[in-house]
C-alpha cells in the first residue's frame, strides 16, 4: 500500500513473549446492487502454540446475515508481516513450503482451505463440513481513505498512547474506505463486483474488553464518497477500566474526528435494536441513530480469557441516519445528512442486560 494510506499499526504485533496475546484483523465488501454484505473476520490467539487456546480461526457474515466459521488449530500455519497489512493462514494444503503470501494462481491451486489478505488483495476458501457449503472469494482492493486526512500523515485510531501499549486491547481503522472488484462464491451463487465499497480493521492485544458497540458503513443512498465508522466500549487502561467511544467520519476528502481528546462523546446504546450516538467538539456536531427492528442479529465468536467464544450479535443490514454539522457561535450549518439501509451494527460483551447509557 501506497504510504499516503497505510496506517500506524498495519503489521503484525505479536513479539514472542509468553503472555496472553491475540490480533484479530476484519474485511468487508458491501454490494448495494445485491443489497447484501460479506464480512471476513481472521484471528490468532497464543500463536506461539502449545497453549490452551492457540490457534487461528476464520469466520464470514455473509448474505443475510448467515455464517460460515472454520477453525485452524495448527498455529504453524500462520503468518503475518510485522511491517505492512499482510497475513494469511494455510488450512488444507499439501505444501511443504513455510507459509507466506503466494501467487493467487498458485494459491488457488494449492490451498483447499485458508485464506490470504493485504492492503490491496484478498483470497480464500472456507468448507462447512456439516453442510458441505464452500466459500470462495478473490478480489482487488484500491484504498480511497485511510485513517485521517487525504495526503496527509495517517492517524492511529486510539490516538499516540497506543504505540505504548498502555490500552488493552489496540484497535485500529486500517482502510476507512476503498474499492473492491472481483467475486466471491457463496452456497453456489456466484457474486461479481467492480469497484463495491470495501473496509478493513483490527485489534490486538493482551486484555479483551469487556463490553463494547461498533458502527460502520460506506454504502449510503447518493453518497459514494461517505464513509462512517463508530465505536466504543470499556477497555483496559493499565490497572483501571475506563469507559470511551469515538465518531470517525470520511465525507469528500475529509475527514471529521470525535475522540475523547478533541470531542465530548456520548451515547445511548440498547441491548439490541438501537444505537444513538451524539459527538461535539469546538467546531463540528455530529449525530448517528442506527437502528435494526427486524433481525435478531447474528452471533459471532470473538476472542476471550477462555479463547473464542460467541460473545458478540451482529448484523449488516442496520438502517443509519447520520447527520453532520458546523458551529458557528449559537448557529449551527447543515454539512450532510445521509441514510443507509447496509450499516454494519454490533454490540459484545456483558452485561447487556439494560440500555448502556452515557451522558
Amino acid at each position: 500500500m501506497s504510504n499516503k494510506f497505510q496506517t500506524p499499526h498495519t503489521g503484525y504485533h505479536w513479539d514472542s513473549r509468553d503472555r496472553r496475546f491475540f490480533e484479530g484483523w476484519y474485511y468487508r465488501v458491501t454490494l448495494p446492487e445485491e443489497k447484501q454484505t460479506f464480512a471476513f473476520m481472521y484471528s490468532i490467539e497464543d500463536p506461539g502454540g502449545d497453549r490452551a487456546f492457540s490457534g487461528g480461526a476464520a469466520q464470514i457474515l455473509g448474505p443475510e446475515d448467515e455464517y460460515l466459521c472454520r477453525t485452524f488449530p495448527d498455529v504453524k500455519g500462520f503468518w503475518a508481516s510485522q511491517t505492512a497489512l499482510e497475513l494469511g493462514h494455510w488450512g488444507k494444503s499439501d505444501l511443504k513450503a513455510r507459509p507466506g503470501y503466494l501467487e493467487p494462481e498458485l494459491f488457488d491451486a494449492q490451498i483447499s482451505e485458508g485464506y490470504q489478505a493485504t492492503a490491496t488483495w484478498h483470497q480464500g476458501s472456507l468448507l462447512d463440513p456439516g453442510t458441505g457449503d464452500r466459500c470462495k472469494w478473490q478480489y482487488a482492493i484500491k484504498p480511497v481513505y485511510g485513517w485521517g486526512n487525504v495526503g496527509q500523515l495517517q492517524q492511529s485510531t486510539a490516538g499516540w498512547l497506543s504505540f505504548l501499549q498502555i490500552f488493552e486491547p489496540g484497535w485500529q481503522i486500517l482502510m476507512a474506505h476503498g474499492l473492491a472488484t472481483g467475486w466471491i462464491e457463496w452456497k453456489n451463487k456466484r457474486y461479481e463486483f467492480t469497484d463495491a465499497p470495501a473496509y478493513s480493521e483490527k485489534n490486538w492485544g493482551g486484555a479483551f474488553p469487556q463490553k463494547w458497540f461498533w458502527l460502520n458503513c460506506n454504502s449510503f443512498h447518493g453518497e459514494k464518497d461517505l464513509a462512517l465508522t463508530a465505536g466504543g466500549g470499556r477497555r483496559g487502561v493499565l490497572w483501571w477500566m475506563e469507559s470511551v467511544a469515538m465518531i470517525g467520519i470520511h465525507y469528500r476528502g475529509k475527514f471529521y474526528e470525535f475522540v475523547p481528546w478533541n470531542s465530548r462523546v456520548t451515547w445511548q446504546i440498547w441491548p439490541w435494536g438501537k444505537w444513538q450516538m451524539q459527538a461535539i467538539n469546538q467546531d463540528f456536531e455530529v449525530e448517528l441513530n442506527g437502528t435494526c427492528s427486524d433481525r435478531p442479529g447474528t452471533p459471532l465468536r470473538a476472542p476471550t480469557n477462555e479463547g473464542l467464544k460467541f460473545v458478540c450479535r451482529d448484523t449488516m443490514h442496520g438502517q443509519l441516519s447520520l447527520q453532520l454539522f458546523k458551529r458557528k457561535g449559537d448557529n449551527y450549518e447543515t454539512i450532510l445528512k445521509a441514510e443507509s439501509d447496509l450499516c454494519g451494527l454490533e454490540v459484545g460483551g456483558e452485561p447487556w442486560d439494560e440500555p448502556w447509557i452515557d451522558f
